[in-house]
């Protein structure tokens, strides 16, 4: 008897410990998700301090975070014109604890270029928010002859002339618009890579670069002091942010020089529904916020708040427009 009440009562403790284990797996398991987020999030942006992707992570990373209840780290893992960056973004755990903000650059045209890549924007990343557009414009310095578009078209077919035009780097937006800006009107400006926008916008001030191709966030205050000429946005309409400015698609022959910046919020493509689900209802409602547009704005870009379904939709478009120019300008990896 003794023998077997034994083994009854080590039977009946082994069933409840299983029971209580089983119990607290369960409810760890639903805690999880049910409080999620529970820890501070990683904002991950592909580009050093400064720059337009790190001034937009930091406005809107305070908004998020109050509307998540969770503190929003910014890290900047910046390299290899945003390569690190978005290494780092695909290959963190998908639990909705790491985000990205990114942007053209690193999201499609790295990939197109240079296909050896261990990663793919439009398959490793899942859209979150559209956070907003921005204009490109065509600058030259001041002592450069032409004064409009047209004349600078004709200036640079003339053979004793030579052009060159500065970008914030190989494979950046900027690049691909300058050689989408070739094709279109027949030129051969050659391509001067910068490392970033600011020191190439330098150049043209100081006059060592006849052009450049630079975000409007980061030209605009050189063109208001008059340091550089803008010859155009890169665009068929002007933009708001600066009506003054004539629109490049608008000379006839350059209705296609259409290539702005934009940018927006990912995750891991892992990441599981409910947590992205969350994710961008409160990003939609940080780029509601009036201040947050009017921030946004100052700083040449504008908000747009539309959901992941038409992040998608545009990104399909925007990489046709980058594989048609990459191809046929033949740009290459460097």
């Amino acid at each position: 008897m003794n023998g077997l009440h034994g083994a009854l009562k080590n039977r009946c403790l082994r069933f409840t410990r299983r029971a209580i284990l089983v119990g607290a797996v369960a409810a760890a398991a639903g805690s999880a998700w049910a409080v999620y987020p529970d820890k501070p999030i990683i904002l991950i942006v592909p580009f050093a301090p400064g720059g337009s992707s790190d001034i937009i992570a930091r406005t809107i990373a305070p908004e998020l975070s109050a509307r998540l209840g969770q503190s929003i780290v910014v890290e900047n893992t910046a390299g290899a014109g945003g390569v690190l960056g978005m290494t780092r973004a695909v290959r963190s755990p998908a639990d909705g604890y790491s985000l990205l903000l990114g942007s053209g650059s690193e999201v499609l045209i790295n990939k197109l270029i240079n296909p050896a890549l261990q990663f793919d924007g439009l398959k490793d990343l899942k859209p979150v928010v559209f956070v907003g557009t921005g204009p490109m414009v065509l600058v030259g310095k001041k002592a450069l002859p032409p004064n409009t578009v047209a004349e600078l078209i004709s200036y640079a077919k003339d053979e004793k002339n030579v052009l060159n035009f500065a970008s914030a780097g190989n494979g950046t937006p900027m690049h691909v618009a300058g050689e989408l800006f070739n094709l279109k009107a027949g030129t051969r400006i050659s391509h001067i890579p910068y490392r970033g926008a600011s020191p190439a916008l330098v150049d043209v001030m100081g006059g060592q670069i006849e052009l450049g191709i630079s975000t409007l966030t980061a030209a605009q205050s050189f063109i208001k002091a008059g340091k550089i000429k803008a010859y155009g946005v890169l665009g068929r309409e002007k933009s708001p942010l600066a009506p003054d400015i004539p629109a490049i698609g608008q000379v006839p022959g350059l209705e296609a020089v259409d290539l702005g910046v934009w940018f927006g919020l990912f995750v891991p493509t892992r990441t599981p529904a409910d947590v992205t689900s969350k994710l961008e209802t409160a990003a939609r409602a940080v780029m509601a916020n009036p201040e947050i547009v009017k921030k946004l704005a100052e700083q040449g870009v504008i908000a747009s708040g539309e959901s992941a379904g038409k992040l998608n939709s545009f990104m399909a478009q925007e990489v046709e427009k980058y594989r048609a120019v990459i191809k046929a300008a033949d740009i290459k990896p460097q």
